[in-house]
């Protein structure tokens, strides 16, 4: 099966243009997109994906032991890059993606000519001198609780993650989005995402990189975005005017300038 099948490839806008690549976050779909990419469609061949397991990605060929590590997930990204040929392509990685889309470029350098990292955090957990968010036990809890009851884990974390109270709705869009993954695929991405550490990916990254931040994200606080920037030897930082983890559904509008903004200064032209 071609990549672009197995992983529900969608192509948009123009097809002479430089290629924009958006890639969701666990327990999310291409569709979580739907606010941000059509603003790039006349300047951009806009590339949409699901992770395997994740809204119309095939699960028939799912290896447990390939995805128990992030970097089988990266592996799927750099395949869809080079089945569609894409050169001079910004990859866009939302969450634990913003790692994949990282090991995409370090595996194709001469395809990727920008990242742009939403949310990002490329290790979950607290050590000394470096804050992730939780500590050791808390990402116990966390994945004891996604095993036991992943539905139940689901209505009470996906709200959590999205922040913006006051708008109940996103939180219930994201707990249907979790709900849609099959349980054991969920569990081991889960544990894949949050027992990594991909710290030593960032002074490698070899392209200028936008790093976007939220406040009051309890997955990736704003010191985990700081330490991204700083690692990464081209890196930008931008807070957003946004609150919690998915600001491509809670703040479409600061997210699209943002990475508007980021491809303008890149000035790409495709091969």
């Amino acid at each position: 099966m071609s990549a672009l099948t197995r992983h529900h490839v969608s192509v948009t806008g123009r097809h002479d243009a430089p290629p924009l690549v958006l890639v969701h976050g666990f327990g999310c779909d291409q569709h979580m997109w739907r606010y941000v990419a059509p603003a790039f469609e006349d300047s951009h061949r806009v590339v949409l994906m699901d992770l395997i397991g994740a809204g119309g990605g095939d699960l028939s060929g799912y290896d447990s032991e390939r995805y128990s590590e992030l970097e089988g997930y990266a592996a799927d990204i750099t395949a869809v890059v080079r089945e569609l040929d894409l050169r001079g392509a910004v990859l866009v990685g939302h969450s634990v993606s913003a790692m994949l889309v990282a090991m995409t470029q370090l595996e194709e350098p001469e395809r990727v000519a920008g990242l742009v990292m939403v949310a990002p955090s490329p290790r979950y957990i607290d050590e000394p001198g470096y804050t992730g968010g939780f500590g050791e036990e808390d990402v116990d809890e966390l994945l004891d609780s996604l095993a036991g009851n992943y539905l139940g884990w689901s209505s009470a974390m996906a709200p959590a993650i999205m922040g913006n109270s006051e708008r109940p709705e996103l939180g219930e869009e994201l707990t249907e989005s979790f709900c849609r993954m099959d349980p054991a695929v969920a569990r081991r991405f889960a544990t894949a995402t949050f027992r990594s550490d991909s710290r030593d990916l960032l002074p490698r990254i070899g392209v200028p990189t936008l790093v976007l931040q939220c406040t009051d994200d309890v997955i990736a606080p704003v010191a985990v975005g700081e330490y991204v920037a700083e690692q990464v030897p081209d890196g930008r930082l931008v807070m957003l005017e946004a609150t919690g983890h998915c600001p491509n559904l809670s703040a479409p509008e600061a997210t699209t300038r943002a990475i508007a903004s980021f491809l303008d200064d890149l000035d790409v032209v495709p091969a």
